[in-house]
């Protein structure tokens, strides 16, 4: 609001740079903008005060979905006053020159006027989706719709921006689609549930048939080992036997050679007596005899005994 200082015959008007300030006299433009400060004369001063800053709009509003089920449409519409004059020229924004209020209310012939189109084009769009889809993506279809439709340049508006905040059913069917959605979400948590388990019990398959076949190949190296250490044990006992084969053999023919060489030695000594007269060998046998016989303290002579030694000697 403007601030308008009174004096005797004149006014002094001081403005605000979001404000701009038509000052009309006698059908002729005298001051135009932001930011002014000048005298005007009350009764014959036309004043109009227009804003210029950004303003926002909040909107709720009904709508019905192509299934004829009730949704509420919650957004909001930023928008600025571009053209001054073409505002004032469809819009009353005059003040008054005494106190610098306005003689009507603009901003709520521009709030009907936005709410009326804004409700338009979201009825149109909401009015070809169903009530799942709508609320799924209906803030995203009606923020376009609604932005890319709205205008406001024929009364010297700008849209910028429109924010859909929500898009809500009526109590009972949100609470009966927040059962059937959170019913839904159950299923597929279970679902995912009962895969995970799946999943484990394939994984514990899996390391189950892993840990088989790491035992079956275990046992086949140990039956390998087992069969290397049999032909291991097999090829030591051969040798070994090779072995006593060899030092058998070396020993029966060290024991033949011995056996040979005793009896070239016997033969030998068996051809040195052959040469020996009979009587010579009858005295070295009785030697030999005599030298094994055990000793013998006494002995008895038995005519029995002398009788065929004396026979002998006589002959």
């Amino acid at each position: 609001m403007a601030d308008i200082s009174t004096y005797p015959g004149f006014r002094h008007l001081r403005g605000t740079p979001t404000v701009h300030i038509r000052h009309v006299e006698k059908g002729k433009l005298v001051h135009e903008g932001t930011g002014l400060s000048f005298w005007f004369r009350p009764r014959t001063a036309v004043l109009s005060e227009v804003p210029v800053d950004d303003r926002e709009l909040p909107m709720l509003f009904h709508a019905r979905t192509q299934d004829h089920q009730d949704v509420t449409v919650q957004l909001t519409v930023t928008y600025r006053c571009t053209d001054p004059e073409t505002a004032t020229a469809r819009i009353d924004f005059s003040i008054d020159p005494d106190t610098g209020t306005w003689r009507q209310d603009p901003l709520s012939q521009i709030a009907n006027t936005l709410t009326e189109s804004t409700q338009q084009h979201a009825l149109k769009i909401l009015g070809t989706l169903d009530l799942e889809t709508a609320i799924r993506t209906g803030v995203e279809r009606v923020k376009a719709a609604v932005g890319a439709n709205l205008k406001a340049d024929h009364i010297g508006l700008e849209i910028i921006d429109v924010r859909v905040v929500a898009i809500r059913p009526d109590a009972d069917m949100e609470k009966a689609l927040q059962t059937t959605i959170r019913e839904r979400v159950q299923q597929e948590a279970d679902k995912a549930t009962y895969e995970r388990r799946a999943m484990a019990v394939e994984r514990e398959r899996a390391i189950s048939e892993n840990e088989l076949q790491n035992q079956i190949e275990l046992a086949k190296r140990e039956e390998l080992l087992v069969v290397q250490r049999g032909a291991n044990a097999l090829k030591k006992a051969e040798d070994h036997a090779r072995a006593s084969r060899v030092a058998d053999d070396a020993k029966a023919d060290g024991i033949r050679k011995l056996a040979e060489a005793e009896a070239a030695g016997e033969k030998a000594r068996l051809d040195a007596y052959r040469e020996v007269p009979q009587d010579l060998l009858y005295a070295l046998a009785a030697k030999e005899l005599a030298g094994n016989l055990p000793e013998i303290g006494s002995i008895t002579l038995t005519p029995d005994l002398i009788q065929p030694i004396l026979q002998r000697l006589a002959r």
